[in-house]
C-alpha cells in the first residue's frame, strides 16, 4: 500500500497560478476525488502526481519517496486517460500485455496478469477484439486494465467517463467502485466535475476553486467525506458547488442572538437558525442558505406565490416567490399536486439553515 503526499505543491504557468499553496494527504487504499469548477486545475493536479507535469513549488511523496525529479515511469504509478488511449492496430489482449513486455516480464507472468484483470474487468471473450470493435465503456475497461496489470501503487483517473453517455457512466461508476474495493489497498485519485461521481465513489473529497491567476488564495476550497462537505460546508463557495440544483442563498440582517441560535431576517422571510452566535453582532449581513430539499412546502408559518414548477416524475422543483415576480426560492419536493399562481405555505427548518459571513466563511453549528 503507498500513500501520496502533497507539501506546499504549486503550479504557475507564466505569471498566472492555476495551483497554490496545496498540502495534501492521500491514505493507502483510499478513493479520493478532486472535483471544482473548470479551470480549477484538478488535472492538472493529477499530471503534477502522475509526473507529466512539473511543480513550480513544493514537495510530492509517494510512498516515503519524494518524486519530483523521478521520471512517470519510475513513480509506480498508472493513469487511465479520458480519451482510452489504447493502440488501434493491437488486440485487447495486447494493449492490456504492451507495458508488461515493455517491462520484460517473464510470458508466464504477463498471461496471468491479463487473465486477473481480464476476470475482474468481465474483458474474457473480448481479448482478441481491437479496441474498434469495442463500445465505448469496453473501452474504458481496457484502459482500466492496461492499468491494473502493472500492480502500481495508485490509479489515477482524469475524467474516465466523460466520453460514455448517461447510461454507460452510471454502469462504469459502479464497476469502478467495485474495481477498488476489490484491489483494497491500491489508492485512487479521481478527477471529475461530476457531483455524482464525487459523492459516490469517494471516501474523500478535494473540492477545488479557480484561482484566475491570483497567488494569494489557496487552491483547496474544503477536504472532506462527501457528506461532510454536503453537510458542514466551510465556506459560500463550497455550499454553492456542493449539492444539485444548487443551495438557496438569500441577502439578509441578523436581528436576534441567543443560546445556539440566530436570528435573521431577509425580504419576507424571518428565520431562526440552530447555529453558534459567537462573533456575530445584531445588524449585522450575513447570506442564509438552505438547501432546496430542507425547503418544506405546503406546511409553515410564511406563504409565497408559486411561480414556476419542473415536474421530474419522482419530484418536482418549485420555485417561490419572495418579492416582485422574482423566483428566489427552490424547493425540492415530492409533492405534485402543486400548481404555478398556488399561494402555499412554507418553513425553513432552524437545523437545515447555513449562515455565511461577508467574508464568506460558514457560521459554525
Amino acid at each position: 500500500m503507498s500513500r501520496i503526499d502533497l507539501r506546499g505543491v504549486g503550479k504557475q504557468f507564466g505569471a498566472a497560478s492555476i495551483l497554490n499553496e496545496i498540502t495534501l494527504t492521500i491514505d493507502p487504499g483510499e478513493f479520493c476525488v478532486f472535483i471544482g469548477p473548470s479551470g480549477c486545475g484538478k488535472s492538472t493536479l493529477l499530471r503534477l502526481i502522475a509526473g507529466l507535469e512539473d511543480p513550480s513549488c513544493g514537495e510530492i511523496e509517494i510512498d516515503g519517496v519524494i518524486v519530483n525529479d523521478l521520471p512517470p515511469a519510475q513513480r509506480n504509478v498508472a493513469m487511465v486517460f479520458q480519451s482510452y488511449a489504447l493502440y488501434p492496430h493491437m488486440t485487447v489482449h495486447e494493449n492490456m500485455a504492451f507495458g508488461l513486455r515493455h517491462q520484460k516480464l517473464a510470458a508466464a507472468e504477463i498471461e496471468r496478469r491479463v487473465a486477473e484483470a481480464s476476470r475482474i474487468l468481465h474483458l474474457e471473450g473480448l481479448l482478441q477484439r481491437r479496441p474498434k470493435e469495442l463500445s465505448g465503456g469496453q473501452r474504458q475497461r481496457v484502459a482500466i486494465g492496461r492499468a491494473i496489470v502493472r500492480k502500481p501503487k495508485a490509479f489515477l483517473f482524469d475524467e474516465p467517463l466523460s466520453n460514455l453517455d448517461a447510461a454507460l457512466r452510471v454502469q462504469t461508476r459502479v464497476e469502478i467502485a467495485k474495481l477498488h474495493r476489490e484491489l483494497g489497498t491500491a489508492s485512487m485519485v479521481y478527477v471529475t466535475h461530476d457531483q455524482v461521481e464525487a459523492m459516490t465513489l469517494a471516501d474523500k473529497i478535494v473540492l477545488l476553486q479557480p484561482l484566475g491567476g491570483r497567488a494569494d488564495m489557496p487552491s483547496v476550497a474544503q477536504v472532506g467525506h462527501p457528506l461532510e462537505l454536503y453537510h458542514h460546508p466551510a465556506n459560500r463557495f463550497v455550499a454553492g458547488f456542493i449539492g444539485s440544483p444548487a443551495m438557496n442563498f438569500i441577502d439578509a440582517r441578523v436581528t436576534a442572538l441567543g443560546d445556539g441560535h440566530v436570528q435573521a431576517a431577509a425580504r419576507e422571510i424571518v428565520c431562526d437558525a440552530q447555529l453558534s452566535p459567537q462573533g456575530l453582532q445584531v445588524g449585522e449581513h450575513v447570506t442564509l442558505g438552505i438547501r432546496p430539499e430542507h425547503v418544506i412546502v405546503g406546511q409553515g408559518p410564511q406563504r409565497a406565490r408559486v411561480n414556476h414548477v419542473e415536474r421530474l416524475g419522482e419530484l418536482s422543483y418549485v420555485y417561490l416567490d419572495l418579492r416582485d415576480g422574482v423566483p428566489a426560492l427552490l424547493a425540492k419536493t415530492q409533492r405534485d399536486d402543486i400548481r404555478i399562481d398556488d399561494e402555499v405555505p412554507y418553513s425553513l427548518p432552524p437545523e437545515a439553515i447555513h449562515l455565511f459571513r461577508a467574508d464568506g466563511l460558514a457560521q459554525a453549528r
